[in-house]
């Protein structure tokens, strides 16, 4: 059970993200300055820096709860780390997980459009996805084989979130690209095949 400061330094952080993001939707990331968020959130710089070290974490925040994802559902589960990733990728595009890129809620569309639209914002996207990469090849063995093992995966799940999110900004609902979505996992998890 977690306790009242660390529900309270949680809701710090919850609430210094959702500030910062809703600035950068209005006004664009880089138009937006760590002064303009600590007065937006009523805290001074030096907290807002206490709990993220850069403007680009504030928006990561959102999804920092799927860091190392994949590396805690292959380590939990006696099935091939292949079938547990494609199992939960099929999951997620039925639930509508927005980390599958088939979710149209505005506001998850408006995160992703900033999140891609924004240079630095994709660069820090990138550093989280090869930071999971590199936790998933250690659960994997750490050698050569998983190493290469988790970039097809991870990879594989990124490539079919792109293209659902891409088919999603394009005014398709999600409704309708689910069955398309589903086929493109399917397929593309199938392909992967552990190299030996």
């Amino acid at each position: 059970m977690t306790g009242l400061r660390e529900r309270k330094k949680q809701q710090t952080y919850d609430a210094l993200s959702e500030a910062a993001i809703a600035l950068f939707l209005e006004r664009g990331f880089d138009e937006v300055s760590v002064a303009d968020i600590a007065t937006a959130a009523d805290v001074s710089k030096p907290t807002l820096f206490k709990y993220f070290a850069t403007k680009q974490d504030l928006v990561m925040h959102r999804i920092a709860d799927h860091r190392h994802e994949a590396a805690r559902l292959v380590q939990a589960s006696p099935e091939s780390p292949i079938d547990t990733l494609a199992a939960h990728f099929r999951n997620g595009l039925k639930d509508r997980e927005p980390t599958t890129g088939l979710n149209d809620h505005p506001q998850v569309l408006a995160y992703y459009n900033l999140v891609f639209g924004t240079a630095a914002l994709a660069t820090r996207m990138r550093e989280f996805m090869d930071d999971d990469e590199r936790a998933l090849a250690a659960v994997l063995g750490g050698d050569l084989q998983a190493e290469l093992l988790a970039a097809q995966v991870l990879s594989t799940q990124r490539i079919l979130g792109y293209r659902n999110w891409r088919a999603l900004s394009g005014g398709q609902s999600a409704t309708k690209r689910y069955p398309a979505a589903l086929r493109e996992a399917e397929s593309a998890f199938r392909r992967i095949r552990p190299l030996g």
